[in-house]
Parts: structure tokens; sequence; C-alpha cells
């Protein structure tokens, strides 16, 4: 066996000349030494052929003809992602031996000289075999993982995607700042993670769920125009596009209005999505209401690449004699003057319908799997009925259909159904948990019918939240996004009596069902800022203690501004194709927030605990 060369030896001698993807028909007869890893190996009649790979793409080497027999063995010890250097001689592949899918297809190159720079062991799973790998496997080897071309491909599109960005924004006049990793702990709707400071004993810095305080703090002190590719990170449950560290396009201006922003993101994501994928994508996004996606979609994070729309079943409840029915929208009238003695305003109960064209044909089982979906979002249970008969004479049958006998044909015109639709119905005495049960179901309708194209990129701004939610837990307000979005104008008024009812200068970002952006026009007003606090609980004392640094900068001519934060992740992942962020994060966290790879969390030995001046106390064990 042949020990890998001396570092020496390569620098000398067999130093890259030009990389794996380079080399072209046009490059025939030169002499060149490539560097990489062995991709494959095929031994034919003597002749070995080798793919050799690197960051820029695959050149096939040859070793046989005309080779020395000390070659001839060195090149028999290869196997998959040693680490090599040749040397040789550029040629043309006969026309029967072109290989279209690969980009240097036309040539080969002729080894005359070849060194071991690293060998490897046996692969826990093969690169660029990615299908059958689990994850626990590819996340615990991920320098391995990372060397398969989808993973080159979209670690590739996410620099891109972040130069487009830094690209773009410093064309517009945005200053890229850095704000602190090390923050004071401040409630942001997530856990935060700590650092304890060792300077100084039972104090801990907090890690930035987001830059929000220190960006509004940027345009207090006059920057107009901010942006940063930040790190964040929050202590909660992660999912497919949720990690315990993520980034975030972190924007902020001063003197602007929603529109101006708005205007500002599509131009953004215009140009990223010309730049990294070639694609024009509309100049201006369609528009929603809050209200308006909770009707149509049962979500205010819509997929609009498909049309599916709940519709009201309310007008037909009071002729049939679907009782069920009938009692969620008095419920719902009960509860909704329950709410209105106690300053919270409801929108009583619904009854939505949805109608899927073409899928009368759904079996028990099917519509089980649908009810399901709408159980898991609190809906009691899921109607329906199938729309037979023919195209000029449609019927109502099956399900529910028996109930609604007498206004039949007012259903089946006044939803628009025809003849091998099936309508899918939900009620409760909360319309809102109606419209989420059966915007579930369509979201589940979209994946299963595949009208979820993941080519296709659907844009849609979600306007006029709710300022306020209220916690039926806690008995108390809770701001929606953040305390720090202005209350719309004509709501300032009522803000103390009625919080329930006032909508927020907030705007959310959707693409392809994902929230791709959450932003807000600030407080600028530190009077203002403080009716906010008292609504949601925190009197001026606690205000003092954990915002003072941004109220105190509010009193010296902070000016009106505003911002967004575009997710990063979620974007290269959407742009990717892919469903997860994990592919899009060279080293992601497992669905448990540890790291495979590296072990993380780990324990801290006793001398950096003692330190920290820090004590370890675990749960007790379940006997």
């Amino acid at each position: 066996m042949y020990p890998p060369a001396r570092y020496s030896q390569y620098m000398e001698q067999m130093k890259r000349t030009v990389n794996c993807g380079a080399l072209r028909k046009q490059d025939a007869g030169k002499t060149v030494i490539l560097n990489g890893w062995v991709h494959r190996k095929r031994d034919h009649g003597g002749i070995s052929f080798i793919n050799l790979r690197d960051r820029y793409g695959i050149t096939q080497a040859v070793v046989g003809e005309g080779a020395t027999p000390e070659l001839i063995a060195l090149t028999g010890e290869l196997r998959n992602e040693f680490c090599i250097a040749v040397e040789g001689r550029v040629r043309p592949r006969p026309d029967t031996m072109v290989n279209p899918e690969m980009a240097t297809g036309e040539i080969e190159l002729v080894v005359d000289k070849l060194i071991i720079l690293n060998r490897s062991e046996v692969l826990p799973f093969q690169i660029d075999e990615e299908c059958g790998v689990k994850e626990e496997l590819r996340l615990k080897y991920r320098y391995l993982d990372l060397r398969s071309s989808g993973m080159q491909r979209r670690i590739r599109l996410r620099h891109e995607v972040s130069f487009a960005i830094r690209e773009w924004m410093i064309g517009q006049g945005f200053y890229e700042i850095e704000t602190p990793t090390f923050i004071k702990s401040t409630p942001e709707g997530a856990r935060d993670y700590l650092v304890p400071s060792r300077l100084y004993p039972g104090k801990f810095y907090a890690l930035p769920q987001s830059p929000q305080l220190y960006k509004q703090i940027l345009m207090a002190a006059g920057f107009d125009k901010y942006f940063q590719i930040a790190r964040c990170y929050r202590d909660e449950d992660a999912r497919g596009d949720r990690q315990p560290e993520f980034t975030q396009i972190d924007i902020e201006m001063s003197f602007v209005g929603r529109d101006d922003i708005i205007t500002m993101t599509e131009g953004l994501f215009g140009h990223v999505f010309k730049k990294c994928l070639n694609r024009e994508i509309p100049a201006h996004f369609t528009r929603l209401s809050y209200e308006e996606a909770l009707e149509q979609y049962g979500t205010d994070k819509p997929d609009l690449r498909f049309d599916l729309k709940l519709q009201d079943f309310a007008p037909y409840v009071e002729a049939g004699s679907f009782q069920a029915f009938k009692d969620a929208l008095s419920a719902g009238d009960i509860d909704r003057q329950t709410a209105a003695a106690k300053g919270v305003t409801l929108a009583g109960g619904g009854v939505k319908a949805l109608v899927v064209p073409g899928k009368a044909g759904y079996s028990r089982k099917q519509i089980e799997e649908l009810e399901s979906q709408a159980k898991i979002y609190r809906a009691k249970g899921m109607a329906w009925m199938k729309v037979g008969g023919t195209e000029t004479e449609p019927i109502l049958e099956g399900g529910a259909a028996k109930f609604f006998a007498k206004n039949a044909g007012d259903i089946i015109q006044g939803l628009e159904a025809k003849s091998g639709d099936i309508i899918l119905m939900v009620a409760d005495a909360h319309r809102k948990v109606a419209n989420i049960a059966l915007g579930a179901v369509r979201s589940k309708l979209g994946r299963d019918l595949g009208f979820c194209d993941p080519n296709r990129f659907a844009f849609v701004w979600i306007l006029d939240f709710p300022l306020f939610e209220f916690n039926e837990e806690e008995n108390r307000w809770e701001a929606a996004h953040h305390m720090f979005s202005y209350p719309q104008e004509q709501y300032h008024d009522i803000l103390d009596r009625d919080p329930g009812s006032v909508k927020g200068d907030l705007y959310d970002l959707v693409l392809n069902g994902h929230e791709q952006a959450s932003g807000s026009i600030r407080i600028h007003d530190p009077e203002l800022q403080k009716r906010i606090f008292k609504i949601v609980g925190i009197d001026p004392a606690e205000a003092e203690k954990k915002f003072g640094f941004l109220t105190e900068a509010f009193k010296f001519g902070a000016p009106p501004h505003g911002g967004i934060a575009p997710g990063l992740d979620r974007l290269v992942m959407l742009m990717a194709g892919e469903t997860s962020i994990k592919e899009v994060i060279a080293f992601p966290k497992n669905s448990f927030a540890a790291g495979l790879m590296d072990d993380s969390p780990s324990e801290a030995d006793q001398k950096q605990l003692d330190e920290l001046h820090l004590s370890i106390v675990y749960p007790a064990k379940e006997s």
C-alpha cells in the first residue's frame, strides 16, 4: 500500500491547475492537473475509468493505456471518496462515447501521474444516494452529505441568494450594520437561550430572538436604511421550516409607511428570483386582509397555487334540518354576547363549506382521513355531501344530503357545485375554528391532489392583522406580533377600552403557504408605547426594566419607522423546491434541537461551571 503523498510533494508537483468542471473539447491536447475525490471507479479490461469530483463538477480520468505498472497498482487501491491528484493530457472522447449529462462529457483525461492525498474509510452511505439514507445518518456524517450534488447545489443557491440580497439592498442605499449577539433578555414570544456571565455572577446574556429593539435604536440614531443577514435564536420546538438557530433578512427604514416597505420588499424578491433562478415574478403581489384570508382559505398563510376557496354555508342552514349546524350558529351567538360583556370581540358561530371538483368518488376512508385533519384543529367533525345526477340536473346524495333535501337546488347553485363534486362542511360555535379546521383540510387536499407545484411561486401579502389576541388561560391581552407594532390610527381612541377590535399596521408576506416575512410600522411615540404596555399587562417599572433603553431613545426625536424580516432559510428552501430548511442549512440540528455530528448540546465540566458560578439541578427521575 502506498502512503499518502507528502504535502511538500503535492505543493511542488501536483497542485491543481484547473478544476473538475472546467475542461471542454477545445482544451484537447493540454496537460493539466486535477485535484478531487473519487466519485466512481470502473475497471474494464485493464483500463480504469475514474470519475473525479470537486465542487465545480466531474471529469472522467482514464488509467491503462501506456500506464506504468506503478500507476496501475496505485490506481487499483482507489476507492470511493479517496482524495487524489492526477496529471494528464486532455483528449476528446469518441462521438459514440460523449456523455451529454456531464458538462465535461466531451473529453476525458489520460492520466500520466497520480498521487493519493488521503484515503477514505468505508462510507456509511454512498454520496449522492440521498433518497434511501435516513436523516439521522445524514446529519451525523454531515461532511459527507454536504459532498452530494444536491447539498452542493442548495448551499450554492443559498450563497447566491445572500449575495443577491446584499447587492440589491446596498444598491438601494441601505447600510449593512451588525447588532449584538449577547443582549438583554426581553420577551418576544419564545424562550430565550441564556448565556451565563462569568464577570457578573447570577446575571445572563440572551441570544437574540431577533434584532428588533436594536434596529429601532438604529432608526433613532439616524441611519435611515438598515439591513442585516442576522442570526436569530429561539428555544422552541423544531419542525420542517423551523430551527433553534435561524437566519433572517432584517430590514428597517425611517420616514416610511406600509406601502413603502411592501414596494421595497417586492423589488428585493424580484431581484433575487431573477438573479438566482432567472425567474420573473409579478412586480406587485396579491393582497388580502387577515379576515379575508381566514374566510376564504382558513389560514393567515394561504397557499394560492390552487384556487379552492372556503364558502359560507350558514345561509343554507335554516332551511335544512341538520341540528348540529343550527346549534353551532346559535351557540356562537351566545358566545359572542358573553364575550362582548368581557370586552372581547368574537365573530360568532360559523358553518363553512369546501367544494372539491370531481371527487364525488372519494371513499369513506378518504373522507375520514380528511375529517381527521379537521379534528386536529379542534373541529368536532366534518359533514359531507356528494353531487350526483347529471350536468343539467345535479342532486345531493350521501352523507348529510338527507338534511338538505328541501333546498338542495339552492345549495348546488349557490356553491357553484357540479355533478361529480364533493362538498365538505365544518361547523363550530367559534367561526374561526370552523375556518381553520376546514382550511387544514384544504391544505391537505392541495398536497394530496398534486396542486402544490414546487416550481410555482405564489406570493400574497396578508394585511390588517389584529393588534392583540386574548389569552383565555391567563385572562389577558397579548400582542399578536410584538409590542412595538403601531395600531392603525382609526383605532387610537378605542385602544384601551376595546383592544379586540384594534387592527395593527402589520403585514406578512406568504409564499406557497409559508410565512416568508413579517413586519410592521413601529411605535415611535413613547406615550403610545406606554398605552400598549399597559394593555398587555406590563407595568411602568417592568417596562423600564425590560425596554428602558428603547423607550429612552424615543424621547429624543425618534423618527417614524417600520420594517420587515424575511426568513432566509425558508426562502432558499422554497426556491430549491424543498420542504425542510435542513436541506438548505450547512449544519442543522435535528427535530430535537440536537447536533448529531458534533454531539451538541454537551455537558460542561465542573471547572467551567465553577467559573460561571453555576450548579446543575437535574430533574427528578420518575419512579
